[in-house]
């Protein structure tokens, strides 16, 4: 691994309640100087729920979605709330968002949006064994439940509202990971 530039400078630049953008002063390793902006990391992280109501049945969320001002049909996530450790947030998360708990929760993969300007990024969590639970949320609306197969990840990929690449990505990797765990060599696409 290449060594990490050295950080001259930082300086906050802007503040809003979702977004901070800060101001870094590096210098690498041949003495070349850059000035970056990056987007900081809101609160203390997120969590990205790939449910599993059985074997094959992913269920996933459709949502507004402000940034793209549309409906888009997604994995449930949201924010990790102080003293939750990330599982804690996503079986909260699920049972606000999906109407479910998870006898089983685990982390999968940190996944990043954008690492060139942006620090955020997000806890991909595996819930599994669901039962029937529901929290009230901060969902301005009801958030519709959708189940999918998980074997048909390429129909879902073609669709118009399915757009968010993290949660994608996240499908893909629990998809060949539960057919590695089933005695599966792979994806079956």
């Amino acid at each position: 691994m290449p060594t990490k530039p050295r950080i001259l400078k930082r300086q906050a630049l802007a503040k809003t309640a979702l977004f901070s953008v800060e101001q870094m002063q590096l210098e690498f390793t041949n003495k070349e100087r850059r000035t970056y902006e990056r987007l900081m990391r809101p609160g203390r992280g997120a969590v990205l729920m790939v449910p599993m109501l059985d074997a094959e049945t992913v269920l996933l969320v459709r949502e507004y979605g402000a940034g793209i001002e549309d409906y888009h049909l997604s994995l449930p996530k949201g924010a990790i709330d102080e003293g939750e450790t990330p599982l804690e947030a996503a079986n909260r998360e699920l049972m606000e968002e999906v109407g479910y708990g998870a006898r089983r929760l685990e982390l999968i993969k940190c996944l990043t949006l954008s690492p060139a300007y942006m620090e955020h990024d997000i806890q991909v969590v595996l819930a599994e064994e669901l039962y029937k639970k529901s929290l009230p949320g901060d969902e301005p609306e009801p958030i519709e439940v959708v189940p999918w197969p998980i074997k048909d990840l390429q129909a879902l990929a073609e669709r118009d509202d399915v757009n968010e690449g993290r949660a994608l990505a996240a499908l893909y990797i629990v998809r060949d990971l539960l057919a590695a765990r089933s005695g599966g060599i792979g994806s079956s696409v």
